[in-house]
């Protein structure tokens, strides 16, 4: 390998599957500014996902519909005034 290519600030995070609440702790680099109360009582930065191993098609075998950001309600409420 080479030398001085790779992070050298891992730390344990907080990996927080937003469709879900599936949360699940993982050493990384990713930066954030927010922080949650892990069961152990320690507090660690968290990252906030929309789709983890817990909600994709692929390992769970069965197709869901994610709708995190409420993308069909902001769509109708967008485009409501011009379907009169």
């Amino acid at each position: 390998m080479k030398k001085g290519i790779h992070p050298e600030n891992y730390r344990l995070v907080v990996f927080k599957d937003m469709s879900n609440d599936y949360s699940f702790v993982c050493k990384s680099t990713a930066e954030t500014k927010e922080t949650i109360v892990w069961e152990d009582g320690n507090e660690y930065p968290v990252i906030k996902l929309e789709i983890s191993h817990k909600s994709h098609p692929y390992y769970t075998g069965k197709m869901q519909l994610v709708d995190t950001a409420g993308r069909i309600d902001k769509f109708k409420t967008r485009y409501a005034k011009h379907s009169k």
